[in-house]
């Protein structure tokens, strides 16, 4: 796909599954938004083909008419329609010519689902942000879509909105059959919603797979810095044996990991800072286990967790709970001791 001379995606290749939540998961401009855009139809792709249940849907505008019709999009500002919420979710219904019966059975059924049952003769303007993002859900559904689409559903919103929004998507995949389709850039609400995650970037397709694959096994260094892997070190395998490795830091020290590398093989290791355990003193040694010390230089606070680097060799990232700072009295410049399993570093063939 092609804008203004720029390359926005290249060499897209995707196959979406009836009845499961995907999530295109990246940064801002790495083109998630045109991709759902195009595969509903709303743009053509200046080249390959977009497929639906086996059909091209590069035909005429009237045949593609009747595959957009089968999907449905709700973007990330719902637009409210003049008039009441009934008449802002039957839009769709009537430009379709659904009976009068038939839709205000279809709406009063969708409002239900969406918890806004009480709603329908409020005007819908005057609502608030997360009953917009609701209503617009609503109106989707009341097509019976096949495939839901949306664009950063909850970017918008307040925290509890968001989480309602959420427990809605999942209701709808399973309740109502329906193929999800979500580009986000909220990492943990795409490792939370999704059966699968596609990570892009810059108009890219670094990673396809379930949640726990993409997140615990990045395939590649700027897969892993967008989901969250703060320890990236590079180094080589000095030592090999029954699947556990040694491998030589190219900035300082080593660890052991699982890996089947041979001795030589240049390597990078991905470690979630979750998997990092700080404490005072030595945790005893513990088969596999890396093990070592440094002072705390920094500790950055957001809300329950807290974000601990600190100046070992190579530096270590790690998130704790704020209660575990406080059992252990943890602060800036006190030494501690890091540790985490062999079983917990991904290891890769070093890239760039």
């Amino acid at each position: 796909m092609n804008a203004g001379g720029r390359k926005i995606l290249k060499n897209i290749s995707l196959n979406f599954e009836k009845g499961e939540i995907i999530s295109l998961i990246g940064p801002s401009g790495a083109g998630k938004t045109t991709l759902l855009r195009i595969m509903d139809l709303l743009e053509r792709p200046t080249s390959g083909s977009v497929f639906y249940s086996g059909v091209d849907t590069g035909g005429s505008e009237k045949e593609r008419l009747t595959i957009r019709r089968k999907m449905a999009m709700v973007f990330q500002k719902p637009v409210a329609l003049s008039g009441s919420v009934l008449q802002n979710v039957a839009t769709g219904l009537r430009f379709r010519g659904i009976p009068r019966g038939e839709t205000s059975e279809r709406v009063n059924e969708a409002l239900t689902t969406v918890g806004l049952g009480e709603y329908g003769a409020r005007i819908a303007s005057t609502l608030s942000g997360g009953e917009l993002q609701r209503i617009a859900l609503a109106r989707a559904l009341v097509t019976r879509p096949e495939v839901l689409l949306l664009d950063e559903p909850t970017a918008n919103l307040d925290p509890l909105s968001s989480a309602h929004i959420e427990r809605l998507i999942r209701v709808i995949c399973r309740r109502w059959e329906v193929t999800v389709v979500m580009a986000t850039h909220d990492m943990h609400q795409g490792q939370r919603l999704s059966d699968r995650v596609a990570v892009l970037i810059e108009g890219v397709l670094g990673q396809v797979g379930s949640p726990s694959e993409v997140f615990y096994t990045p395939s590649s260094k700027s897969v892993a810095r967008l989901v969250g892997v703060e320890n990236i070190m590079d180094g080589s395998v000095m030592h090999q044996e029954e699947g556990l490795a040694v491998i030589s830091l190219h900035d300082g020290g080593t660890l052991q990991a699982t890996s089947n590398y041979p001795v030589g093989t240049e390597v990078s290791a991905f470690l979630r800072p979750e998997e990092v355990t700080i404490c005072i003193g030595s945790p005893g040694r513990v088969s596999a286990l890396n093990e070592v010390t440094g002072n705390i230089v920094q500790m950055a606070y957001t809300g329950s967790i807290v974000r601990v680097e600190v100046a070992t060799t190579p530096p270590l990232y790690a998130i704790i709970t704020r209660r575990s700072v406080d059992d252990l009295g943890l602060r800036e410049g006190m030494p501690v001791t890091c540790s985490f399993k062999a079983s917990a570093v991904h290891v890769r063939p070093y890239d760039l």
